[in-house]
């Protein structure tokens, strides 16, 4: 009977790894760990033979006295794996082993592949990141799209439910880059975000009809490093979610501390905030949600792609066992191919879906075409606009626009209180500008910078359905939009406002004067004066874009 040592074989998902592998039965299923004690209590539960492996003692006498066929590793935390992080997969293959692990940081993942040729000289395999990330999001993805398709955004977001047990890795992990700048892949190229920063709302439907909502944030994991290549992505996002507004709030006030730089990480801080939040365990559910969406262009059409998953009944932390027990039973038929990688295309989308099994589990697959926010605003008169403005209003995905321009600012103490609450630039003759518009569901997010200064705006259908109106909303202050495109420029003229949800008389009403055409050059071109009626003018800017997405 082949053996299969699982290292962390009593935690929280390496647990959930041994019970799924002990009910498929035909192993020797060896739960280690550095506690004895923990691993008999979890053998005399659930079965499986206890055994006390200290990862960072003699592996090699360990692994030669076992014979395993395959060693798993489901401790970690990977990010914290030294100098040496790949000794326990280099032990197992001088054994003549099989190496797996669940790991979940990008760095480790990829460079498993370093291992490459001393995996094949000895005839196994060893895969990194056989997990709920790139494992199971990468099947997901081959799921929806065919081979050589135009991505142009990859984005997974894993939502656990709040009265699930979290693992002490997954916590390392998250507290180790909230507030810091992480990795995402934009435009075809890395750049960094604040980790735990700015959130999007997903909404997934569940079995009985009512939506799962959640809210996530973006983190980097091995997706981000090994999508863009793998599926030669223009864009690739991750975000993860916590199902319960106050711890994730939470996480987002603390993360201040470390953009400040008062604090490295909060990863000292994992003890204190994990008995902080055990009390509030009792809250919220035990449903959790994964999501990978694929952008799909083909020609001018971009089409989303969806999957879904949906665990219930407190089974949500069996999904990043998964991919493991799919990956062992492929191991035990003898269809791994020796050699050392990350885990992109060991897995087929059916053999995760058959490795679900008895789980409270279901999956969905949806298609819906996206629209761009201004040609669903302007009808057919879309299509009239000059190219360089269709161009710029085409955002389905994420677009990035540089030129520049020049500012002038209102004067007068209440003016130049509102313009630093909103974050307008000072005044200036010449100065770079950049544009990226980032499509969030029905809305497009707008992040201008001037210089070093950065405003954001949102913009959405109006809720009024007129022809041509727009919502734009610059924090609490939403103004109403009235498109109107005449010979060849196209104006937002002001038809209403409001204040934190409260409309605001005429009166009091901000005042636009604002247009996009096009310049000699072909560049499209803005001119946008703010006045209010009570102070005058706010803020006046123009200049010119050039696409740079």
């Amino acid at each position: 009977m082949p053996r299969i040592v699982i290292l962390g074989g009593y935690g929280v998902f390496g647990g959930r790894l041994a019970r799924l592998l002990l009910a498929d039965g035909g192993a020797d299923i060896v739960v280690a760990g550095r506690s004895l004690a923990k691993a008999r209590a979890f053998c005399e539960q659930h079965g499986g033979r206890p055994l006390a492996i200290d990862r960072d003692g003699d592996l090699a006498n360990v692994f030669n006295g076992l014979r395993p066929a395959i060693v798993i590793d489901a401790a970690g935390p990977f990010q914290a794996y030294g100098d040496d992080p790949y000794r326990v997969a280099r032990t197992a293959i001088e054994a003549g082993a099989h190496y797996f692990d669940l790991a979940d940081d990008a760095g480790f993942a990829a460079g498993i592949s370093s291992l490459d040729a001393f995996a094949c000289d000895n005839g196994v395999a060893a895969v990194s990141g056989v997990s709920s990330v790139p494992a199971l999001s990468a099947a997901a993805v081959r799921a929806l799209v065919p081979e050589g398709a135009a991505i142009d955004l990859i984005e997974t977001a894993i939502l656990p439910g709040n009265r699930v047990p979290r693992g002490r890795s997954v916590v390392h992990a998250i507290l180790s880059q909230v507030g810091r700048q992480v990795a995402v892949f934009r435009h075809g190229q890395p750049t960094m975000t604040t980790g735990w920063g700015k959130g999007r709302i997903y909404n997934v439907w569940t079995k009985s009809g009512l939506p799962l909502r959640r809210r996530a944030r973006a983190l980097c994991v091995p997706d981000i490093a090994l999508f863009p290549e793998r599926f030669a992505a223009r864009n690739v996002e991750f975000r993860a979610g916590l199902e319960l507004g106050l711890i994730d709030r939470g996480l987002w006030w603390l993360g201040l501390l470390v953009r400040s730089g008062a604090i490295r990480d909060l990863t000292a801080l994992a003890r204190p905030l994990t008995a902080l939040a055990r009390p509030l365990e009792e809250f919220g559910s035990d449903r959790g949600a994964m999501v990978v969406r694929a952008f799909v262009r083909d020609g001018d059409d971009v089409e989303r792609r969806e999957w879904q998953l949906v665990a219930e009944a407190g089974d949500g932390p069996f999904i990043p066992a998964v991919p493991a027990r799919a990956l062992v039973r492929k191991a035990l038929r003898g269809g791994l191919t020796a050699g050392a990688r990350p885990c992109l295309d060991d897995i087929d989308p059916d053999d995760a879906t058959k490795a679900m099994a008895g789980l409270q589990v279901s999956t969905v697959i949806s298609r819906e075409r996206e629209t761009p926010l201004f040609r669903e605003a302007l009808g057919p008169d879309f299509n009239r606009l000059p190219a360089p403005l269709r161009a710029v209003h085409d955002a389905r995905v994420h677009k990035r626009f540089v030129g520049r321009g020049r500012v002038r600012r209102g004067s007068g103490p209440l003016t130049e209180l509102l313009c630093l609450a909103f974050g307008l630039p000072q005044s200036s003759d010449d100065l770079p500008v950049t544009v990226s518009i980032e499509r969030d569901g029905a809305a497009e997010i707008w992040t201008r910078h001037f210089g070093r200064q950065r405003f954001r705006s949102v913009l959405r259908r109006s809720a009024s359905d007129g022809k041509g109106r727009v919502r734009e909303r610059f924090g609490p202050v939403s103004i109403e939009i009235d498109l109107a495109l005449a010979d060849s420029t196209l104006s937002y003229p002001v038809g209403g406002g409001s204040f934190a949800g409260v409309r605001l008389p005429s009166f009091l009403v901000p005042r636009s004067e604002t247009r996009e055409s096009v310049d000699e050059d072909g560049r499209f071109c803005f001119s946008v004066r703010i006045s209010l009626p009570l102070t005058g003018l706010l803020i006046s800017y123009e200049g010119w874009l050039e696409d740079a997405s």
